[in-house]
């Protein structure tokens, strides 16, 4: 039988733990404006030990953000610019010879960084980017005959442009999968708009300074692991995913048509984990149901495979996310 859970006590853990969040925002903040949703999405990416993929038209500072992200934690942070003539080894490096020393050795690529920044990730074919498969997924790189772990943390930050499809690549779904969240940037508020346009304007620049080490990061995560996750909740999050792949079952039987296949596995985890990282955020020691509908959506759009009977009736996996929680009983 487990031990009981201490709420007030890792509640009180949780406190001591997330000063670091208010320096982050604040720094944020010297560069991005508004945007409050991309923001709390990184962090949660942080957190959790979880890959993002930002999608938004250009010049929504989805690249300054994760610079800046990167800029803020003190960490080895390396850009990869994909086009379509990258090659696999332009990524995670390859084997050369050297004619000083008569012998091969390995020139590792800009993967082995803390942050990475996968930059118009759609542009490279498949090959390219499913370089960065078993770096996603297990930490490493295999360069030739040899395997290296890579650094912890380790976070991968990609972002695709949604409306140029011209010399653009669809991503693997295998691929796809590994990004815990999918986050849709959208426009910014007229308010907004006038204080990026006034920022940009100004004689200075805002620099930004490292206010958190890597320690921190992964102290923090291991706390973040110890976030108290109710069998209720758990019981909410597997409804939620298999209602993704039998709608049926829970009353949405008109979804069957337009839903190809639904959440993975790995789509319940990553709820799990990323409603976790959202209490923390909230510096809360237990993850409560608006956690998980909170993150949903970021968590299952790009996990939702649609059938041309949805593309043909405008149905959009958002839609069917939405439907989903209005429909799956909430503990």
């Amino acid at each position: 039988m487990a031990e009981p859970i201490d709420i007030r006590e890792l509640n009180a853990r949780i406190e001591s733990q997330t000063g670091f969040l208010t320096d982050l925002r604040t720094g944020m903040a010297t560069t991005i404006v508004g945007q409050k949703h991309l923001v709390d999405s990184l962090l949660i990416g942080l957190l959790a030990d979880g890959h993002i993929l930002l999608e938004g038209v250009p010049g929504l500072a989805k690249t300054l953000a994760i610079k800046t992200l990167a800029s803020l934690v003190d960490a080895e942070f390396s850009r990869i610019q994909f086009t379509p003539d990258l090659l696999p080894a332009d990524v995670v490096g390859t084997v050369i010879y050297s004619p000083r020393t008569e012998k091969f050795a390995v020139k590792r690529g800009p993967v082995f960084a803390h942050f990475v920044l996968a930059d118009e990730i759609n542009r490279a074919p498949a090959k390219v980017q499913s370089a960065l498969l078993e770096a996603m997924q297990e930490h490493q790189v295999t360069v030739g005959d040899e395997t290296f772990a890579l650094p912890d943390p380790f976070l991968v930050l990609a972002t695709q442009n949604p409306i140029e499809q011209e010399g653009t690549y669809q991503l693997p779904e295998a691929q796809v999968d590994r990004f815990m969240m999918k986050v849709i940037i959208s426009y910014p508020s007229l308010d907004e708009e006038k204080k990026i346009v006034r920022q940009q304007l100004g004689s200075e620049r805002p620099t930004v300074k490292p206010v958190v080490s890597t320690a921190d990061i992964i102290r923090a995560r291991g706390v973040v692991k110890e976030v108290y996750l109710d069998e209720r909740i758990e019981q909410y999050i597997a409804d939620i995913v298999f209602a993704t792949r039998y709608p049926e079952q829970y009353k949405m039987g008109e979804l069957t048509k337009y839903i190809g296949f639904g959440g993975s596995p790995r789509a319940s985890i990553c709820l799990a984990l990323a409603a976790r990282a959202r209490a923390f955020l909230a510096r809360r020691g237990y993850v409560v149901p608006e956690d998980v509908r909170a993150v949903a959506h970021d968590v299952l759009r790009h996990r939702i495979g649609l059938t041309y009977e949805a593309e043909a009736a405008g149905v959009s996996p958002d839609d069917i996310v939405t439907e989903v929680l209005n429909k799956v009983e909430v503990p």
